[in-house]
């Protein structure tokens, strides 16, 4: 569903151009018609060119990253300090530093020296200063609030820039483009698009038109902050939830471990009872073969007793020999 409407644009006069003399080639692909000696831009393709520029960023602003707005012309100015900051977003409406974006640092360093005499008033390190000292040192804060103070928050690159009036803003845009960073411009027929990203064909002189142009892209970005925010607060109920069931998983899982232990404890007390009776069996066994032994007993004495009475007769015979020789010794003397 398109977020403009073909008529507002129109009331705010969004369509109308610069002189024909003033023309840029390149945006004529967006000019409807030419009359009384000023182009007239297409409505229908700013309409959508405007919803493709308004999903872009509020899908950045949905991923929680910064959108940078440039805008230092004199009717943009209060326009875009009031859009933008009623998103929380950066914007740069007094001189655009040279290199505020490819020297990002020492901007960040200048801020920092914003920080620090804050505290220094804070702490009242500040009334230790002489008189001229801490008139020069307000001085210098005042320049620093007044070119910096809007990018205070800003900690890193911004992920996008949305510049009105990209002639004005040609550094703006040329350091952008040198550190690959999109942008997002409202692009009038005397300027040139082949270095924006999203082109918003449009009116950046009226202040009717600049200020419909951003309402449409704030309230964008808006809706993406407000996602983000649900997300967030959906993702932080969900949260002990998710640990209560992890909870009540682990529970039933040392239940069934606790169950399964007394399980087995029980199959092993009914495996071993039957062992009992069988150490019984034996025992009768071994009794049973008790008296069988004591019986073999007398026979193995008797085996043992045999070869006395052998000795004994096997002397006995001995003897009778030795008588039978003794006898035939004194039979063969007598004769």
């Amino acid at each position: 569903m398109p977020r403009t409407d073909f008529n507002q644009l129109l009331e705010a006069g969004v369509h109308f151009g610069h002189l024909k003399r003033k023309w840029n080639p390149k945006m004529a692909p967006y000019i409807f018609m030419e009359k009384n000696g000023i182009h007239i831009i297409d409505l229908h393709k700013t309409a959508v060119k405007l919803d493709e520029a308004a999903s872009a960023l509020k899908q950045i602003a949905k991923s929680g990253r910064k959108i940078l707005f440039v805008a230092t012309k004199k009717q943009a100015k209060d326009i875009t300090a009031e859009k933008a900051g009623a998103v929380s977003m950066p914007f740069v409406t007094e001189r655009w530093a040279g290199g505020m974006l490819t020297n990002f640092p020492t901007i960040r360093k200048a801020v920092k020296k914003m920080s620090s005499i804050d505290r220094m008033n804070a702490d009242g390190t500040f009334d230790n200063f002489s008189k001229r000292e801490r008139l020069q040192i307000s001085r210098q804060r005042a320049k620093l609030e007044r070119n910096l103070g809007s990018i205070a928050d800003l900690t890193r690159l911004p992920a996008a820039l949305f510049i009105i009036d990209v002639q004005k803003e040609a550094n703006a845009v040329k350091e952008a483009r040198k550190l690959n960073i999109p942008v997002f411009a409202m692009v009038d027929t005397c300027c040139d698009p082949t270095n924006i990203d999203y082109v918003i064909p449009a009116n950046d002189d009226a202040s009717k038109s600049i200020d419909i142009i951003l309402a449409t892209v704030t309230q964008a970005i808006g809706e993406g902050l407000t996602e983000r925010k649900l997300e967030k607060d959906n993702e932080a109920e969900a949260a002990p939830k998710s640990a209560a069931k992890k909870e009540g998983t682990r529970t039933r899982a040392r239940k069934s471990a606790t169950a399964d232990a007394t399980e087995e404890s029980a199959v092993a007390e009914e495996t071993e009872a039957p062992a009992k009776p069988a150490k019984a069996t034996k025992a009768k066994a071994a009794e049973s073969e008790a008296p069988a032994a004591v019986e073999e007993e007398p026979v193995k004495a008797a085996k043992k007793a045999k070869p006395t009475k052998t000795a004994e007769n096997k002397e006995a015979a001995e003897a009778a020999v030795e008588e039978l020789e003794s006898e035939a010794i004194l039979e063969s003397a007598a004769e």
